[in-house]
């Protein structure tokens, strides 16, 4: 609990109070449109995929399916995301953040998401960890698919 000064009028706390709820019910419900039923993992068409025109409510578009390799991935350092393509017909995203300490993977290859600070690896499928040191996944990111594009959602 926080010391009020005595200085503060109860018109103070009251602004105070008021501010606070509308920040946390702004931030609330910022949060809530960012949930993802899916975990993210989306299709990858070998034709086109159904959906809204690129450009009609997806996000920034990363890179075309056909320069994700398939068994491998591509990190978009910029914007700290790592793409794969486990097989054909499926694409996944993850944080490119390793959650062992922090640092940016910056390879995939061999199957795996390469961290250079330590020597952690992730699987592409899943961002599961492969070898250590890190003991947790990768974060999965949600992404769409839509015709031939990777967008972020």
């Amino acid at each position: 609990m926080t010391d009020i000064p005595e200085t503060t009028t109860m018109t103070d706390l009251s602004r105070r109070v008021a501010l606070a709820a509308v920040g946390g019910t702004a931030v609330a419900g910022a949060l809530a449109g960012c949930g993802d039923d899916d975990g993210g993992a989306q299709p990858a068409p070998d034709g086109a995929a159904s959906g809204p025109a690129d450009g009609e409510g997806g996000g920034e578009v990363l890179a075309r399916v056909d320069e994700i390799p398939v068994g491998g991935g591509t990190v978009f350092a910029d914007r700290s995301v790592v793409v794969t393509r486990p097989e054909a017909g499926t694409i996944v995203a993850f944080s490119a953040r390793c959650t062992h300490q922090g640092c940016d993977v910056d390879e995939v290859s061999g199957g795996t998401i390469n961290c250079p600070c330590h020597g952690s690896r992730f699987a592409v499928a899943d961002g599961s960890v492969v070898s250590g040191p890190a003991t947790e996944a990768l974060p999965e990111v949600p992404v769409d698919v839509r015709g031939d594009t990777v967008s972020l959602r």
